[in-house]
């Protein structure tokens, strides 16, 4: 078998697409009422390729509306919509479990496995997934539950999936009531009217769904290995870091097992500046396609620089920004907003840049400090656990110069150990940001190849 993730895919007239999972026998055709004139995808599955076009089907030919509620007598578990993850329990936000059995409750809706939920009011941001669950559960009255009327003609995960589809969703969107400013709500009866493709064949729909399901699986599983890893950085930098009430890690490296006490010292002491820039006026009308490097908050992540959207000014700007210039070495803190406390240690790439507002530059004294070792020491526990305690009533506002140079920084006494620690540490961040790389490659993979499987149609 092929490797499901890079299936053999040609364009359509000739495709072979090597097929993932089973079909459970179903009936190879499918009865729909006649949609209108279909269309083609541009990669098909080879024993498909005579099918003929995909029909555009009406949606409440294929699905039906549930509008089940919670008998007296049950008691089931209360599950959300998210747009992260899709059907989630509500318990999984809190740390109690939420079992509806109240007879008073009955405007929560019943969620069969296999069913499809979405949000009327969300439904523009993609709030819309389906049940994989193997029991039944309830939802808020505000979601509509949607079920398959014959199995044995529609592949219920093809039909999901199709309709969580950008191009679908902007159909949706089209029939919605609001402004972009403020939620777009779809209404049950225009969403059920509106026009689906879908091949005729359930082969062909259990098909498509076996491969991007095993697409899921791969990416799942990467997900996790990239998760693990982070734990395990994470668990690392308590060792290798005192903790508080501590004046040496419980772990060190065997040269250094004998020597003195780790210090702690002010961030203050060890750096010649500690300062922000500011942004041009005018904003991004100034910002172009190349020059000096200009950093916002988004470019910088937790140790590592994100340069794939980084803007650039031009050098006169730049030339009046002087004081904010960024050399290689520097660390690079984000001090305002939702991304306050990460942090990130400026290479080649960026060296005669210049940073934002919401972007301060900290300069240490390399004779004193390693910049790699206190960029570790930042993102670890210790170090967001005091950019915590500056943020009033813990809601992480921002952050002043002050507050900034009073950080108390625990280190060894010889930079050779701190180097020694930021090694080990930016290892283990170059194999995460490679796994990183390798999972967003594989969602890419997939929604390229869904682009490809389902046909391109404008919406009407």
């Amino acid at each position: 078998m092929s490797n499901p993730a890079t299936p053999n895919l040609h364009k359509a007239g000739k495709p072979n697409l090597h097929g993932v999972g089973t079909a459970n026998s179903p009936p190879a055709k499918g009865e729909y009422p006649e949609g209108g004139r279909g269309f083609l995808p541009k990669l098909r599955f080879s024993e498909f390729r005579d099918e003929g076009e995909w029909a555009n089907v009406p949606i409440d030919a294929l699905l039906s509306v549930r509008n089940e509620r919670l008998a007296p007598t049950d008691k089931l578990p209360l599950y959300s919509l998210t747009i992260e993850d899709g059907i989630t329990p509500k318990s999984a936000r809190y740390s109690r479990d939420f079992l509806v059995a109240d007879p008073g409750k009955k405007k929560y809706k019943l969620v069969e496995p296999q069913d499809i939920v979405f949000n009327p009011s969300n439904l523009r941001w993609g709030a819309i997934s389906h049940s994989r669950l193997s029991h039944a559960v309830v939802v808020s009255p505000i979601y509509e539950v949607l079920y398959v009327k014959d199995r044995s003609a529609t592949c219920f995960d093809f039909v999901a999936r199709a309709l969580m589809r950008p191009e679908q969703i902007a159909r949706f969107i089209e029939k919605g009531q609001g402004t972009l400013v403020e939620r777009i709500a779809v209404k049950i009866e225009f969403f059920v009217e509106t026009i689906l493709p879908i091949p005729m064949n359930w082969q062909e729909q259990q098909k498509i769904s076996d491969c991007l399901n095993s697409l899921d699986d791969l990416i799942a599983a990467e997900g996790r290995k990239l998760e693990a890893l982070r734990r395990h950085k994470q668990g690392l930098m308590q060792q290798l870091f005192p903790q508080p009430g501590e004046t040496v890690p419980r772990l060190r490296f065997p040269e250094f097992k004998n020597t003195t006490e780790w210090e702690f010292q002010k961030l203050g002491q060890m750096t010649s500046k500690v300062g922000s820039g500011i942004t041009p006026r005018g904003g991004e009308k100034n910002y172009r396609s190349s020059g000096r490097t200009f950093i916002r908050s988004q470019n910088v992540g937790w140790g590592e620089l994100i340069l794939d959207k980084v803007v650039y000014i031009d050098e006169e700007i730049h030339a009046s920004f002087i004081a904010t210039e960024v050399r290689e070495n520097d660390v690079l803190l984000n001090i305002s907003g939702a991304s306050i406390g990460r942090s990130s240690v400026a290479d080649s790439r960026i060296d005669g840049g210049n940073v934002n507002q919401h972007v301060c530059i900290i300069r240490s004294e390399a004779r004193q400090i390693s910049a790699r070792f206190l960029n570790q020491y930042l993102i670890s526990d210790c170090g967001q656990n005091q950019i915590d305690n500056y943020q009033a009533g813990g809601n992480r506002q921002g952050l002043n110069f002050g507050q900034i140079r009073s950080f108390l920084i625990p280190k060894p006494r010889t930079v050779v150990e701190q180097t020694r620690i930021a090694n080990c540490l930016d290892t283990l961040d170059d194999i995460i940001a490679a796994k990183s790389r390798k999972l967003e490659t594989l969602r890419q993979h997939k929604q390229g190849l869904m682009q490809q499987l389902f046909p391109s149609v404008e919406h009407h």
